[in-house]
């Protein structure tokens, strides 16, 4: 997959009319978001899902992803590959280096952000277990040990399950 700096695709944008696509969960496009980007939940996309509702705008034009920092985004431009959509492009650095090197953004609402929704949600539930294993039952040292398993699985998978189901709760969409 190529990746483009943010000036890069700023140029895009304004020379080819390239299809910027956020990839975010609508809560954190509408805390910030480049100026002209349109939202697609990644939690959302799949083959029929890009097919009906992406492709048909794109018409040829390059389609550059960008996410918070990039990691969803190169996740997204692996789905529009298996689709051999020509032209797409992984914004490097994602939003958060769009906004540092000045380029135009919407603010709206700051929200917590994705990732940190499941550091606190998994050290709640670590936490949590811990409590109930030592001053309730030892059957309750179960959740830790199912948080810190999917931890693992995380890292090894380079998927969350933690953060595909935040990404569904109301506060995120």
């Amino acid at each position: 997959m190529a990746k483009i700096s943010p000036q890069e695709a700023l140029q895009k944008v304004k020379n080819e009319q390239a299809h910027l696509i956020d990839v975010r969960t609508p809560a954190e496009f509408r805390a910030i978001h480049a100026v002209g980007a349109e939202n697609h939940d990644l939690s959302k996309l799949n083959a029929s899902y890009i097919n009906e509702h992406i492709l048909p705008g794109v018409s040829g034009r390059p389609v550059l992803l960008l996410c918070k920092s990039g990691h969803r985004a190169s996740m997204a431009a692996e789905l529009f590959q298996k689709l051999n959509t020509p032209k797409v492009y992984v914004v490097e650095g994602g939003t958060d280096m769009w906004n540092e090197q000045g380029l135009p953004v919407k603010e709206g609402k700051d929200v917590i952000s994705l990732e940190r929704q499941v550091r606190i949600t998994a050290g709640t539930l670590v936490f949590i277990g811990t409590l109930l294993g030592v001053f309730v039952n030892q059957y309750f040292f179960i959740i830790p040990g199912f948080v810190g398993a999917g931890l693992v699985f995380a890292g090894v998978t380079d998927t969350c399950g933690m953060a595909l189901m935040l990404a569904r709760m109301p506060w995120n969409r």
